[in-house]
């Protein structure tokens, strides 16, 4: 027996991860690194939201980025994680929230 697909039968939904990113010192472009952060993922994963910028402490700001990916890919979101890591201008990132969206 052949199947039988419905177009719009299965809705796929995704999941949506904020994180906190904390740049190496104050004087890191945060334009330049929402930019670094948009080439760094993978080709599933996109940005959400708007990105914020959230103050830390003594000039030093962090930046808060909405990352959506497809809930039924295995993996992405360690090579999420993963890429984040490497940029050069991040010093950590923090998880802050972890939710389902359509």
């Amino acid at each position: 027996m052949s199947e039988m697909w419905i177009h719009g039968a299965v809705e796929m939904t995704s999941i949506v991860i904020s994180y906190k990113i904390l740049p190496t010192g104050t004087e890191v472009d945060f334009k330049e690194l929402q930019e670094q952060v948009e080439k760094a993922l993978p080709p599933r994963a996109k940005i959400y939201a708007n990105c914020q910028t959230e103050p830390i402490a003594f000039g030093l700001n962090a930046l808060i980025v909405h990352i959506q990916i497809p809930e039924e890919e295995t993996g992405i979101l360690d090579e999420v994680e993963r890429n984040l890591e490497k940029i050069p201008t991040v010093s950590q990132i923090q998880t802050l929230m972890v939710r389902r969206a359509r």
